[in-house]
């Protein structure tokens, strides 16, 4: 998870049978199009994979069914603390890292609670630390159960232990995320960041790619921007597709992950609109929301020349 190459890691959605089921095949072929759409990395168990409504179990074998998927083309990672003490959560590190993934990510919220100081979460955070071995952990500014934000200071001292080389960033403020940059250089650390409002700038700024739901729906534009978004002859087209992803950024956010899954279907993927959360429904103006909105994206890719991943059945 370096910043040897810049690019796009996918907060992976998570596929279900129409029962609630989890849907085996369609995980596999969801992490085969994540890839062909030219994904550098893979973020298993998280939000968007709705983690919080997996069982214990469900968590390790998704991911572990993807880090076979992938087969060492990309690294994955996957969230890892959950409910319970600092010793439960190493317990659970331990057996995610033992899936094969890169790195095992810490959920910021459920280190400490909303009104604990950072003081509180730091000690956990070195506890775990301590509690995990060699393990490597990565940090995400999860927005459930709430959204705990590491300060640049903190992080450079989580990451000068030399075990952090994750972070999914959600802060939605550039100068700090500057300042999370350079709390990491001369480290093997790369952050990604979720918010696309500065995308441009957060790469510009030495960010290791970025990680957010817009992949989800269309990966390929992602790519593309991590790609060329310093190539001086595609700066026009660069700008443009940055007031795109701003302007859509509502209508990829209502209704998610349902939306996202209705969006992929209309692409071809095999999936189900089914969650496990509360997304609201795919009512018939939801459904023709999204069929306004997967028309401007196909347009707009396709004057972008992008290459269209493969959709396997």
């Amino acid at each position: 998870m370096e910043k040897t190459q810049q690019g796009f890691v996918p907060v992976m959605l998570m596929p279900l049978q129409g029962n609630g089921a989890i849907d085996y095949p369609a995980l596999r072929r969801l992490t085969e199009f994540y890839l062909e759409a030219g994904a550098s990395g893979l973020f298993a168990n998280c939000l968007s994979s709705e983690m919080y409504d997996l069982t214990p179990p469900e968590r390790l074998a998704t991911t572990r069914t993807i880090v076979e998927v992938a087969n060492g083309a990309v690294a994955v990672v996957a969230s890892g603390t959950f409910a319970g003490t600092t010793e439960a959560q190493a317990d659970f590190v331990k057996a995610m890292y033992a899936t094969g993934v890169k790195a095992v990510v810490t959920i910021t919220g459920m280190m400490a609670a909303e009104n604990e100081a950072d003081t509180v979460f730091a000690d956990r955070v070195f506890h775990l630390l301590e509690l995990t071995g060699d393990v490597p952990l990565g940090f995400y500014e999860c927005p459930a159960p709430y959204k705990r934000l590491i300060s640049p200071a903190l992080l450079q001292q989580f990451v000068a232990t030399g075990r952090i080389v994750y972070h999914k960033d959600t802060c939605l403020y550039i100068d700090l995320v500057r300042a999370k940059i350079a709390a990491g250089d001369g480290r093997a650390f790369g952050l990604y960041d979720a918010y696309m409002g500065h995308a441009v700038a957060s790469l510009t700024a030495g960010a290791a790619g970025l990680s957010c739901i817009q992949g989800n729906y269309f990966p390929e534009l992602i790519v593309w921007l991590c790609n060329h978004y310093a190539a001086p002859a595609y700066q026009a087209e660069v700008q443009r597709l940055q007031g795109f992803l701003i302007e859509k950024m509502d209508i990829m956010h209502r209704h998610y992950p349902v939306a996202a899954k209705y969006y992929l279907q209309k692409r071809g993927l095999s999936i189900t609109t089914t969650t496990r959360g509360s997304s609201g429904g795919l009512t018939s103006a939801v459904r023709k929301e999204m069929d306004g909105f997967y028309a401007d994206c196909l347009a707009f890719q396709e004057e972008l020349g992008i290459r269209f991943a493969k959709c396997s059945k």
